[in-house]
């Protein structure tokens, strides 16, 4: 029998870094992943038939610290908002928008070079990226301002709700879930580092992305203690009633609440 702490204590990795081996558990070929995320060494296999996973604290260096801290400073203090970016004032584009999805104008922003709907991405109050939506259809259909990594969120509950665009996020935001938009095709260490805050997630991505979302599952393993997959009816921002009622009864299970109506 393997001893899983010896071969993790041999995993030397510094904040941030992850490292790929060969699985102690099933054998397979460089599937068990480990990842230093501040202060925390999170691991599993992505073998689907294998259920290793886990994590536990580790020492973080005051060289680890200073160098966490001083990415965050240059994030926070690397992006300006461009300035043909303007507050929301009734643009009659942005109006149809808002109303096409059931979201308020106050969360938005207008791109008037571009012709798109902006959506502000925060940390610890401080905007330090952007994303907007065309509002005329052109390519790229989504744009990312800035360089930050960071998902788009929206809501203050405790359960995440993974999904793949902002306007999902805003749906499903509430002081039960909050939408975590990952803007991409995969999960990143960023995003995977924000999600880690999180005991509870779902992961609820388009109807035809089902194998994407199995891969988000298995990410999140070693991440987040309770992870779940969210087979949807329909787009999230569709707010189809099945979907809805799913998505409720998850709530309901993981903490007795329901997203609000």
């Amino acid at each position: 029998m393997y001893n899983l702490y010896s071969i993790l204590e041999d995993i030397d990795l510094g904040n941030g870094e992850t490292k790929r081996v060969d699985c102690p558990e099933c054998g397979g070929y460089k599937t068990f992943t480990a990842t230093n995320n501040m202060g925390r060494l999170l691991w599993n296999c992505y073998k689907a038939s294998c259920n290793l996973s886990g994590s536990k604290p580790v020492h973080m260096s005051i060289k680890d610290i200073r160098q966490a801290i001083e990415r965050k400073e240059k994030v926070q203090e690397g992006f300006v908002m461009p300035e043909f970016i303007v507050p929301c004032k009734g643009q009659r584009e942005l109006t149809r928008f808002s109303e096409k999805f059931g979201i308020d104008e106050w969360i938005l922003s207008y791109d008037v070079k571009d012709n798109r709907a902006v959506f502000p991405i925060m940390q610890d109050g401080v905007v330090v990226d952007a994303v907007g939506r065309s509002l005329r259809n052109s390519l790229p259909k989504w744009k990312k301002y800035g360089n930050s990594g960071l998902p788009y969120t929206f809501g203050c509950g405790r359960i995440a709700v993974v999904v793949e665009d902002c306007v999902s996020a805003v749906i499903v935001g509430s002081d039960v879930y909050v939408g975590v938009a990952v803007l991409g095709t995969s999960l990143s260490d960023i995003h995977k580092r924000y999600l880690s805050q999180f005991s509870s997630a779902v992961v609820a991505l388009d109807p035809d992305a089902l194998p994407k979302a199995m891969e988000f599952f298995k990410d999140l393993k070693s991440t987040v203690n309770d992870v779940r997959v969210l087979r949807l009816t329909d787009d999230l921002k569709y707010k189809h009633p099945n979907d809805i009622e799913k998505l409720t009864a998850i709530g309901e299970q993981i903490n007795g609440n329901s997203i609000n109506s």
